[in-house]
């Protein structure tokens, strides 16, 4: 008898483990709130980098991720900062509005794109280094602090020595999560900013508009101490949602860096068909 028992008992305790096992699936919870999709490290992977993919979703206040601690971790914000340096110029009246024009003064450029006149807009959307630290030694130490502080745009270091320079860098840091944080708020219309500077600012970040979708956002790239990484935030408006994302990236050693500047969208891309956003 006390063996049936204790055959019993064996066998509960094992189909109880059985019950506990986390089943094989695409999509892992790390919390009610953050979900762990793991075809998002197979994009990453195939393209020969390391990193993280963020997306979230709006309507359902989830974030979707290959890696979360990646995610949170804080690199320069490299280009993406022409954001916030375009919302603060157009807020203090440095630039006028988005047809602005960035006279070239002839000197040699690091890209041939930025050799000549630009307009805001094309400042932008071409991400003109040498526009936008014009513009960000207009706008001085004292008002890019204030109004850091003013858009809640924290872990920016700035002063005197590295005012046209503190985005690409330095010590500032922004993480994946900081960035979204960010988007959102001025998606939402809750940055303390005018309705006339933010108009003209989604006009500027529209990357791309299809019958099915509206996509914008901004690139980054950054080199320090000889690392490359890489940047694409924005958010993405497809079949009555809106999705935010940031994806944050480096290349692998052999990385043909010529692709580098589209593996950053091609990536993001990925996840959106993955997550069925875009088809």
């Amino acid at each position: 008898m006390k063996l049936f028992y204790l055959a019993l008992l064996l066998i509960l305790f094992f189909s109880c483990i059985e019950k506990k096992t986390i089943p094989d699936k695409k999509e892992v919870k790390v919390t009610d709130q953050e979900i762990v999709v793991k075809e998002f490290q197979t994009i990453i992977d195939s393209a020969n980098v390391k990193g993280a993919i963020l997306i979230y979703d709006f309507e359902k206040n989830k974030y979707y991720s290959n890696d979360f601690q990646w995610a949170q971790k804080g690199n320069l914000p490299a280009s993406t900062f022409k954001i916030t340096n375009s919302i603060i110029a157009l807020e203090i009246g440095i630039v006028e509005n988005d047809s602005t024009l960035f006279k070239w003064n002839g000197e040699n450029r690091r890209l041939k794109a930025w050799e000549q006149d630009l307009t805001f807009t094309n400042a932008f959307r071409l991400s003109c280094v040498p526009c936008y630290q014009e513009i960000a030694r207009k706008i001085g130490v004292k008002k890019m602090k204030e109004y850091l502080d003013k858009l809640e745009y924290r872990n920016m270091i700035v002063d005197a020595t590295n005012i046209d320079l503190f985005w690409l860098e330095g010590a500032s840091r922004i993480n994946q999560f900081q960035q979204i944080d960010f988007l959102k708020r001025f998606y939402k219309s809750e940055l303390p900013i005018s309705e006339r500077t933010e108009q003209i600012m989604k006009r500027m970040m529209v990357i791309e508009k299809k019958d099915a979708y509206k996509l914008s956002g901004k690139t980054g790239w950054s080199i320090s101490n000889g690392n490359n990484n890489g940047w694409f935030v924005g958010y993405i408006e497809s079949q009555n949602k809106t999705y935010f994302f940031a994806t944050n990236v480096e290349p692998k050693e052999q990385f043909d860096m010529n692709r580098f500047p589209m593996i950053r969208k091609n990536v993001t891309y990925k996840a959106f068909e993955q997550l069925r956003i875009i088809k």
